[in-house]
């Protein structure tokens, strides 16, 4: 059977234009002479639809628009997903359903049997599990559907998984296998983080090889608000070997042709470095666009974190979308102005500078009264900063531009950004990438052309608020900043154990305290790009009103 993997990039209840790339795709594999089109995990709706799921008015039209495909598309079967309703069931009556039409029938549906309900998933909270489901006869092959989670749970290959733990009893392909499935099929929204393209892949043909039949995966590709989705769909042969892979982070469409055991094999980005850069680069066009926008604000200080955020925007949208702000106050040295001015004209965007100066003096004048002198206290820094979110946001509101945020996971962590001053915008671009992967895409993105001038990469970061400022006076050195915070955050290390690592208890103390006080920023800080296995965000949820502390 020849089959096409058609990984595609669906707005979330965008039913028409989601449903015309269903369409597309399927003309495309019909004229090159496929039997069936594989889809994603609820390609109609886009996935995730979160609680637009509550509306009935949502779930009608994601099934209206799927009969109209299933009226409209000839000649060639369709595996996609869908949102299914349960009439039967008073709670959670929806279905996360993958189903199998041609010629105007639906031939066979199967319910997502296993629900995530960890770190950015929440599919309890709308759906009911799958029963037991058997293999589908269909063109040779006995059919062995299913969906995202439901391949992700098999006992003898977690040990290789190491951003995962098994957390269900079933194994919905090992019962299929065991019902005579001669072809597995799964069709997935699994977005992406640093290091599973290499372990998804590892998996997948570990479990082909092990119940020695192939496999076809098909994924989302993609940014929708935090999450974004590599692709990479592929097709294993029984033995475990790649027969066809989609391309990451952008639409394709490959073949596969399962009796000779070959198809299209294209290009992935090779580094994890590259990739990271390319899902940010994808994830910020998303979200411009999916949000009605084409043109961002970029607040440029001089420093790494907004030379990458513009470069970012730049290889997202094009040079003319993207405008630089600079607003240099007194505390600005002459090498800040010149390394600005290097960058924008590198990057060939257009730089406003607007001067603090003066509104800083204005403010404190107004202020004294009931502050004192507050010039170069923590309070006349963050006036500064929030003096240039004004700035920032006014541009906006005339311009109809989204402001990007800048800062790094490092900062957002302990809280070295200032409420209402630098972390105001729409989207955090490089808000879960930390400070010394800050260094690295730079450097990346600067092999390929020197874009980032030089000496914004090798000065001591700064905030520049006060005389000859940096940022380790205030933090421990970037290097163990970042390694102790992805211990506490990402593996969930309590203190002992951080600081067994090599680290001084100490630097170990102070940087949790600062990280778990500061939860109450981050939850009014923007969306920000997910590339690791935790970040900050809706996939890390903290009280912010607590008693409870490490000791």
């Amino acid at each position: 059977m020849k089959i096409a993997l058609a990984q595609t990039n669906p707005t979330i209840g965008a039913f028409e234009e989601n449903a015309n790339k269903v369409r597309s795709m399927a003309d495309r594999a019909r004229a090159a002479g496929c039997d069936l089109v594989v889809f994603s995990e609820l390609v109609i709706s886009g996935y995730p639809p979160m609680d637009l799921l509550d509306r009935t008015d949502f779930v009608d039209e994601n099934i209206r628009k799927l009969h109209e495909l299933v009226d409209s598309i000839t000649d060639i079967g369709i595996i996609c997903g869908f949102v299914d309703k349960n009439p039967e069931a008073q709670e959670n009556p929806l279905f996360n359903t993958a189903v199998l039409f041609e010629n105007g029938r639906i031939l066979y549906r199967v319910h997502k049997r296993l629900l995530p309900n960890y770190d950015v998933f929440d599919e309890n909270r709308y759906f009911r599990p799958g029963e037991q489901t058997s293999p589908f006869p269909y063109r040779g092959h006995r059919l062995g559907l299913t969906i995202c989670e439901d391949i992700w749970n098999d006992a003898d290959l977690y040990p290789q998984i190491v951003f995962a733990r098994r957390l269900y009893s079933a194994d919905p392909v090992a019962d299929m296998v065991r019902s005579g499935a001669d072809l597995i099929i799964n069709i997935s929204s699994s977005p992406y983080w640093m290091g599973k393209r290499a372990s998804k892949r590892d998996m997948l043909s570990r479990l082909a090889a092990k119940y020695a039949v192939p496999l076809i995966y098909v994924n989302q590709t993609g940014g929708n608000d935090s999450l974004l989705f590599d692709g990479m769909s592929m097709a294993f042969d029984g033995q475990g070997e790649v027969m066809a892979c989609a391309r990451d982070f952008e639409e394709d469409l490959v073949f596969v042709d399962t009796e000779m055991q070959q198809g299209d094999i294209h290009a992935v980005t090779p580094s994890e470095r590259g990739a990271v850069l390319k899902a940010l680069t994808m994830g910020t066009r998303d979200y411009v666009d999916k949000c009605g926008f084409s043109k961002v604000l970029v607040g440029l200080s001089g420093g790494i974190d907004s030379a990458l955020t513009a470069a970012i925007a730049v290889r997202a949208l094009g040079r003319e979308n993207v405008t630089g702000v600079f607003m240099p106050s007194l505390f600005t040295p002459q090498q800040t102005v010149q390394d600005t001015e290097a960058l924008a004209a590198s990057l060939g965007i257009e730089l406003v500078r607007i001067p603090i100066t003066e509104m800083f003096d204005t403010a404190l004048d107004k202020l004294s009264p009931s502050l004192g002198d507050v010039k170069t206290k923590i309070t006349g820094q963050n006036l500064q900063a929030r003096l240039r979110g004004i700035i920032l946001m006014a541009l906006s509101n005339e311009r109809g531009a989204l402001v990007l945020a800048t800062g790094n996971k490092s900062e957002l962590a302990v809280g070295y950004c200032t409420l209402y001053g630098d972390m105001v915008g729409a989207l955090a671009v490089i808000a879960d990438v930390p400070k010394m992967m800050v260094y690295e895409l730079a450097e990346y993105i600067n092999a390929e052309k020197t874009v980032i001038p030089d000496r914004i990469l090798d000065k001591a970061p700064s905030a520049e608020l006060i005389p000859d400022q940096t940022d380790e006076d205030d933090l421990a050195p970037y290097p163990v900043l970042d390694q102790v915070c992805r211990a506490y955050i990402e593996e969930n290390l309590d203190p002992d154990a951080i600081a067994s690592k090599g680290f001084e208890a100490s630097v170990v103390s102070e940087t949790i305290a600062r990280i778990d006080r500061n939860e109450y920023k981050r939850y009014q800080a923007p969306p920000a790009l997910k590339v690791t296995t935790k970040a900050f965000g809706y996939g890390r949820r903290y009280p912010i009103a607590r008693k409870y502390t490490w000791e």
